[in-house]
């Protein structure tokens, strides 16, 4: 998901450099009192620093949500200890984009990129122009509001009070989670505010919602709700839930849309370019959720998987197969019991948690990338090989909030089990219906295949006879593996969900039954730690946030 993003990325900040270096965007007047090689932050232009801070909010959340979806095996991990796996490199692009004046990121040219930094030019800017430049200033404002509240869910804390003042704070410490959350708070009233005047876009592009002001206050309360949540704060969660103006119908998803152009810029979705290639598919998919799937008989899984396989070896009567799949040959070892090792039923061909075996020939009979949410091909059990530009090109979505993952909120933040029953369906009915919306990306598929609304019907109403069954926990593992299910291809809540909630239990064990504690945070961003004697990197990474308040590791999670 990280490289398309980048690759916009990259192209997006050339032409800010150009533009702020030569000042030849929007006019030929230079004013010779200002150096043309030390050009003031507000005579850059505001359209394209927008642009700039959308593009690198758009990577980090291509990256947040592949950990999140790692750790939580809706997507493979390769790796078997953990600490090996998330090293003090891990959040430091992240913490680029946010952050720096000067992040390097084309090659031996500098430009300005950080999204706190371009959000202070443009309220510069704003302030000092006739030109209502507000909408720019509440869109920066909620997406540097998002990211302060995922760099204190990932790693506990960061920079805000002391950020972005080389003066009086050249090295700046972090905040705790607790400070950062209540300045993001503040950042989304501000934006809020902006928004409630519907300021004009200036011709600004607005990647997300096109300019419509009422959509992004709705984006505000809805990341609210999500903070409200994971805080516990019940009674302003339901006041936002009472008063509806939140993201309640998949026209209003928040979400990136991705082209089918292979150059100029590479505009596809990041998995449809790693998987539909003429030298075969490079992506494995997590066998616990091609799993649960299959068990559960879920409508969704010929949009979220392609099968260029129609048996895997080692499953129900088919071969093992050392060559292609060495693990099937191989007993599982007993802490697997019970769960998946090695061979998905169906021609789901994937990989475990923490398998970190060699690549064998399996390019073309691996499972890829469906669909759903990446453009690629609808599964109509033909069994043919990926390619350059098959079935929608590439035109999938980075999932990022969509209205199903809020049903999922307030099924979580509910009080009865009646009450959680109606969020689950809810969440469920949303989530099938957005997927089933992508067939049609695959226009040479057989839509025979297409589950019908008779079979749609009766999967959800088996999941809520299941739910309303069950007790305990696992009542609570009904719930959060549909969770789960829907969060694919955009799991940045399910890391927060799991340690909030320990559930599902269900998650299939390490590869290595000694994986170390699973991460209640990741590492400092190693290139701050060095440049920054006020911080100490960590020695480990059980460090829990703050509203983590669950038993510490390796404890819990219990399915860890």
């Amino acid at each position: 998901m990280i490289e398309i993003m980048k690759n916009l990325f990259k192209y997006t900040s050339l032409v800010v450099f150009a533009c702020i270096s030569f000042v030849a965007c929007e006019t030929t007047d230079l004013d010779l009192r200002v150096s043309p090689n030390d050009l003031a932050a507000d005579q850059a232009d505001p359209n394209l620093l927008l642009n700039s801070i959308q593009l690198a909010y758009g990577s980090n959340q291509a990256e947040i949500s592949d950990l999140g979806a790692d750790l939580t095996r809706i997507d493979y991990m390769f790796g078997q200890i953990y600490f090996n796996n998330f090293p003090g490199d891990t959040f430091d692009d992240i913490w680029g984009r946010t952050y720096s004046s000067d992040f390097n990121d084309l090659g031996d040219i500098n430009v300005q990129v950080g999204m706190y930094t371009n959000l202070n030019n443009i309220s510069a800017i704003n302030a000092g122009s006739d030109i209502d430049y507000s909408f720019h200033e509440a869109v920066g404002k909620t997406l540097l509001a998002h990211t302060l509240f995922q760099l204190a869910d990932y790693i506990g804390q960061a920079a805000f009070s002391e950020a972005l003042n080389p003066v009086d704070f050249p090295f700046p410490n972090l905040d705790s989670g607790e400070d950062v959350y209540a300045a993001a708070f503040n950042l989304l009233s501000e934006a809020e505010t902006l928004f409630a005047a519907d300021p004009p876009t200036q011709g600004a592009t607005d990647l997300f919602y096109d300019g419509d002001t009422d959509n992004w206050i709705k984006l505000i309360n809805t990341l609210r709700l999500r903070s409200y949540f994971l805080t516990g704060n019940s009674s302003a969660f339901q006041s936002i839930v009472t008063g509806g103006n939140y993201i309640t119908d998949s026209d209003e998803d928040f979400q990136i849309q991705f082209g089918t152009s292979e150059l100029q810029p590479d505009n596809r979705h990041p998995d449809y370019a790693d998987d539909y290639t003429p030298s075969g598919a490079n992506i494995y998919q997590s066998n616990w959720l091609m799993n649960q799937m299959v068990v559960k008989a879920d409508p969704r899984i010929r949009y979220y998987f392609y099968r260029q396989s129609d048996g895997t070896p080692g499953a129900p009567g088919v071969p093992a197969d050392e060559e292609t799949l060495s693990c099937s040959l191989v007993i599982p070892p007993p802490h697997y019991a019970g769960f998946i090792y090695c061979s998905v039923a169906n021609g789901y061909w994937g990989r475990s948690h923490g398998n970190d075996e060699g690549t064998p020939p399996d390019n073309f009979t691996r499972t890829a990338v469906g669909v759903y949410p990446a453009g690629g091909l609808f599964d109509d059990s033909s069994f043919g090989e990926v390619g350059l530009g098959e079935g929608g090109g590439g035109a999938g979505i980075e999932p990022i909030i969509l209205s199903s993952y809020v049903d999922f909120w307030i099924g979580a933040m509910a009080t009865s089990d009646a009450a959680k029953a109606t969020a689950l369906r809810a969440g469920i009915e949303k989530s099938i219906a957005k997927v089933q919306g992508f067939g049609s990306l695959d226009s040479n598929a057989d839509s025979s295949f297409e589950p019908s609304a008779a079979d749609v019907s009766t999967y959800v109403d088996g999941i809520i006879a299941d739910f309303n069954a069950a007790t305990g926990d696992d009542k609570e593992n009904v719930f959060a593996e549909q969770y789960w299910i829907a969060l694919y291809g955009g799991a940045t809540e399910a890391y927060n969900y799991y340690r909030k909630t320990g559930f599902p239990t269900t998650l299939a064990p390490n590869w290595e039954p000694e994986p170390g504690a699973f991460p209640r945070t990741f590492l400092l961003p190693q290139n701050e730690v060095i440049t920054n004697p006020n911080l100490t990197q960590r020695s480990d990474l059980t460090t829990q946030v703050f509203w983590d308040t669950n038993p510490a590791s390796p404890t819990f999670p219990p399915a860890n």
